[in-house]
């Protein structure tokens, strides 16, 4: 009989990056990191356009080398106090360790500088054309297409020393004052004092009264801190158009994302448009909601109420078994990935207080597996978070073949392993069960999502949009708590009932002050990749090499052109409308399954 391995919530293990972060041996990485810089600021003298492609690649392997080795100094420190944001000793760790990376990476920076600095011809000649440098011929080709936005030395350096005390001290202030938060909770006559991760499972509750409860304490204690992080909020903006829109030259604050993506103004437009032009999908989605939950008009508390008056727990080892299994029926060498993850200790997936909120994977580089975080707590969506997080590291395993430099995938093709896998549970869900009333609230889950990954993460977009040419105009708290409103009101139409404490979500937002414009890329994966899973459930097995080779390419093609491969036009409106296309699909299957049942209307106070 085979053996089933099974996993426990725990703790990660990050001896691999470091053995322990003890004085000694944190000193004794960082002079070996010191001296390799040192090296390195050897070549300066030895660049020159007339060199020869041999001593360039030397030079370009280097400098591979050196990205390593900082690279997994830096993840050490961002995972360690990731795991308790209130920990004296790893927020000091990761502050010394950034100040070091800082100066580090001044004093390499003329390595990429000089190449920026080449004519297209003189760099054509150093460009390697072996197919085993491919890596190497891409990432140099992309530093190039930053080209008209780099400053000279000592201009990017004084901006990183900048950065490291001015706006990234800031931003971590953010996430300090952010995850010390405490919220009080009454739940079953029990006042709880809980963390975020903690309170958030009750805004999706099947009691309507602890729904509305946690949002109302949510953003009772966010209000009360909204005037400083408001204010770090302004001055983030503020430094944003600074730098990167009056000394960079960028075209506006949102471009300086879309070249970083590598994606054209035009189809983050286009993209953002189509969100918009669909909003009124979501509001009939949610009339329908109201009338299965039997209230009048839902509530913005109610939007990601259950369908099912049973709150279904699933325990952490059944949630693996189960994310495991449905990876393994798509595809055994995806599956074995995924195991990996767990197999060596890589996920911390117990709540505590003081660690980082949410989820996220973080890839180190080839030579590592990924680290998972996840803060489960036995529901559903966690379950589906589960898949996400684990469906990029599969993406970055699967890259794993490529250099450091260009393993992982652009940002817009980023979520695309993470919602297949999402799409893949759902779908296995779907077809194992027949009940009506569970199905129900299977696709009712999978809409909420598609509307929490795609439309609002879209309209977070449009609101930085509005919100950095407000702060540019003078705009104070007050009127970014309006603007937000303003947008919550185009984006629920008639279909929900808002309340002004919802004024002050955005503050509660972390992606806007930790990666402006970031949002997008949600919204780009999701609907690309609901048209990519409608193929595949088309075509079958023949789908299945296209969906891998895209994966594997990680981040060593162009966005546009991997996706070429696989006839996707990002230009072009009707490509996302394919993606809203499934959305409805899906709502027009919610509908038909019944008339909603007859029940006791929830009754809000």
């Amino acid at each position: 009989m085979t053996q089933v391995t099974t996993y426990s919530l725990g703790r990660w293990d990050l001896s691999e990056l470091l053995p322990e972060p003890s004085p000694t041996v944190i000193q004794q990485r960082l002079e070996a990191l010191e001296a390799a810089v040192t090296a390195f600021e050897a070549y300066r003298d030895r660049l020159r356009p007339d060199m020869s492609p041999e001593e360039f690649l030397n030079i370009l392997q280097a400098y591979e080398s050196l990205v390593e080795d900082m690279r997994v100094l830096g993840s050490y420190a961002e995972l360690w106090f990731s795991e308790n944001t209130q920990n004296s000793e790893a927020l000091a760790l990761r502050n010394r360790i950034q100040h070091a990376l800082t100066d580090y990476q001044n004093r390499v920076l003329f390595f990429e500088l000089w190449w920026k600095s080449l004519t297209d011809e003189e760099a054509e000649r150093l460009l390697p054309t072996a197919e085993e440098h491919a890596d190497y011929r891409h990432f140099l080709q992309s530093q190039r297409r930053l080209k008209p936005y780099t400053l000279d030395e000592h201009r990017e350096q004084i901006i990183n020393l900048k950065n490291a005390n001015g706006i990234d001290a800031l931003v971590t202030l953010y996430s300090m004052l952010t995850n010390r938060l405490e919220f009080t909770l009454e739940v079953d006559g029990e006042v709880r004092r809980l963390t975020r991760a903690e309170l958030s499972k009750y805004v999706m509750s099947p009691d309507a009264s602890l729904r509305a409860a946690a949002y109302q304490e949510m953003y009772r204690v966010f209000s009360q801190e909204a005037p400083v992080l408001a204010q770090i909020y302004i001055n983030r903006v503020r430094d944003w158009y600074n730098e990167f829109v009056r000394v960079r030259g960028f075209s506006s604050p949102i471009a300086v994302r879309n070249v970083s993506n590598d994606i054209p103004d035009e189809a983050v437009e286009v993209l953002l448009d189509v969100c918009r032009q669909n909003a009124p999908l979501f509001q009939r989605y949610f009339k329908l909601k109201a009338q299965w939950l039997g209230m009048a008009k839902l509530r913005r508390y109610d939007i990601y109420a259950p369908l099912s008056t049973q709150e279904r727990h699933v325990p952490y080892e059944e949630a693996v078994s189960l994310v495991l299994d449905t990876l393994r029926r798509f595809d055994p060498q995806v599956s074995a990935h995924a195991e990996r993850v767990f197999a060596e200790q890589h996920v911390d997936s117990e709540v505590r207080p003081g660690k980082r909120m949410g989820a996220f994977c973080m890839t180190v580089s080839p030579k590592y597996t990924p680290w998972v975080l996840l803060n489960y707590t036995e529901r559903i969506r966690d379950v589906a978070t589960m898949a996400h997080e684990l469906g990029h590291a599969i993406h970055s395993l699967l890259a794993a073949h490529h250099s450091i430099l260009t393993q992982h995938p652009p940002l817009p093709l980023a979520e695309t392993a993470s919602v297949f896998a999402e799409m893949l549970l759902t779908d296995r869900l779907l077809a194992e069960e027949q009940d009506p009333a569970v199905r129900r609230t299977i696709l009712g889950a999978a809409l909420d999502d598609i509307y929490g990954t795609v439309m609002r993460q879209a309209y977070f977009v449009l609101f930085e949009i509005a919100a950095h040419d407000a702060v540019q105009q003078g705009a104070a708290h007050e009127d970014l708590n309006r603007l937000y409103f303003e947008n919550l009101q185009e984006q629920f139409g008639d279909s929900v009932e808002l309340t002004e404490e919802f004024q002050h979500e955005w503050v509660s937002i972390p992606h806007f002050y930790y990666t402006p414009f970031y949002c997008y890329a949600y919204s780009f994966g999701q609907l690309l990749t609901l048209a990519l899973y409608q193929r595949y459930k088309e075509e079958g097995e023949q789908f299945k090499p296209y969906y891998l080779r895209l994966l594997a390419y990680g981040g060593a093609g162009r966005p546009a052109e991997i996706l070429q491969e696989v006839g996707v036009d990002i230009n072009d409106p009707q490509f996302w409308q394919q993606g809203f296309n499934v959305a409805e699909d899906l709502l027009n299957q919610l509908t038909a399954l019944t008339t909603p049942a007859e029940t006791t209307p929830e009754k809000p106070h």
